[in-house]
C-alpha cells in the first residue's frame, strides 16, 4: 500500500453560500452554512486516504471542541492522527469561507496563535516509512523539518506552495516536487506572467516545478519545456479545498512512480469531481470514479 504524510495545518472551515460574493460592506443572507474540516495538507490527507493510500496528518490542534472535532472528522475518513500534537490550552484555527452560485470562493483564515511554531519533536518520527512526505507552507518550520528528514530518508517531498506571508524559497529548494498556486507563484517570484515565474522558480530547486491555474488548467516544467494540461470540464458546486486535493491526489500518484503528465492528469481529474460537491472534502473521489470519470477523455 502506497504510504503518505501529509504536514501542515488543520482547521474548521465555516462556509457560507451566497449567490454574490460581497463587493461592499453591507448584510447579506445565505443560502445554506456548513461546517466541515479544511486545511491544505489535511485536505490533502482526506484525498489521500480516499485513493487508498494509508495516511498520517501531521500537525498541530487545540484541546478544544474545535480541535475534538477535527481530528474525529480525520480518523472518519481513515486518516491516522497518531502523530498530530494536541496542544493544551490552546484554541484550534479556524476558517471563515464565502462561496457564490459560480463556486468561486473567499476565505478568512485565522491561523491560531496558541499553536506552538517549533517542530523540534518531529525528529522522534521515523520518516523512512512512508513513500511520499506532502507539507502545506501554513506551518513553515514544520514543513521545513519534515522534508529535511524525509530527504535524509530519501523521500519523495510534494510541497503545496500557496499563499503565505513568509518567503518559501527554502522550501521549494527542499522539495523534489513544489505544486503553486497561481497567486502563490506570483509571491515568491513577483512575476504575474505563469510561464516566466515557472522558470525562475525552477532556479530555487533540483526537483519539479507546477502552476494551478484553476480553469485554465495546469502548467509544468519537463526537461526545461514548458507543458500545459487544460482543466477537466464540470458542473463546478464549490471549489473549496480544490487545490489541496490535487496536491493530495499529486503525491500518492508520484509516491506510485506515476510519470508526470498522468500524475497531473490524475490529481487535475481528482480536483475537478471535488468540485462538483459542496465543501473541502465531500466530493473527493476514489480511483474508480476518477479513472471512470477519465475515461471519458480517452
Amino acid at each position: 500500500m502506497t504510504r503518505i504524510a501529509c504536514v501542515g495545518i488543520a482547521v474548521l472551515d465555516r462556509i457560507w453560500y451566497l449567490n454574490d460574493l460581497p463587493k461592499e460592506g453591507g448584510k447579506y443572507v445565505a443560502g445554506d452554512y456548513k461546517e466541515v474540516g479544511g486545511g491544505p495538507a489535511a485536505t490533502a490527507a482526506v484525498a489521500a486516504a480516499k485513493l487508498g493510500a494509508e495516511v498520517d496528518f501531521i500537525g498541530r490542534v487545540g484541546d478544544d471542541d474545535t480541535g475534538n472535532r477535527l481530528l474525529a472528522e480525520l480518523q472518519a475518513y481513515g486518516v491516522n492522527t497518531r502523530y498530530t500534537r494536541i496542544v493544551k490550552g490552546a484554541r484550534s484555527s479556524q476558517s471563515a469561507v464565502l462561496v457564490d452560485a459560480a463556486g468561486e470562493r473567499i476565505i478568512a483564515n485565522y491561523p491560531s496563535p496558541d499553536l506552538p511554531a517549533c517542530a523540534d519533536w518531529m525528529a522522534d518520527i521515523d520518516f523512512s516509512q512512508w513513500d511520499a512526505v506532502l507539507a502545506d507552507v501554513r506551518w513553515h518550520h514544520g514543513a521545513k523539518q519534515a522534508f529535511t528528514l524525509a530527504r535524509a530518508n530519501g523521500v519523495t517531498t510534494v510541497l503545496d506552495a500557496d499563499v503565505t506571508p513568509q518567503d518559501i524559497a527554502e522550501l521549494v529548494a527542499l522539495s523534489d516536487h513544489a505544486a503553486f498556486s497561481a497567486p502563490g507563484l506570483v509571491r515568491l517570484t513577483g512575476v504575474t506572467d505563469s510561464p516566466a515565474a515557472l522558470k525562475q522558480a525552477k532556479t530555487l530547486t533540483n526537483g519539479h516545478v507546477y502552476v494551478t491555474q484553476g480553469a485554465q488548467g495546469c502548467l509544468w516544467l519537463e526537461n526545461s519545456r514548458l507543458r500545459h494540461l487544460p482543466a477537466f470540464h464540470v458542473d463546478v458546486v464549490d471549489t473549496t479545498g480544490a487545490g489541496d486535493v490535487f496536491h493530495g491526489a499529486l503525491a500518492v500518484s508520484l509516491a506510485q512512480k506515476t510519470e508526470t503528465a498522468e500524475a497531473i492528469r490524475f490529481a487535475s481529474a481528482v480536483a475537478a469531481l471535488k468540485c462538483t460537491r459542496p465543501g473541502g472534502r465531500a466530493g473527493i473521489p476514489d480511483c474508480d470514479q476518477t479513472r471512470s470519470f477519465l475515461s471519458l477523455y480517452v
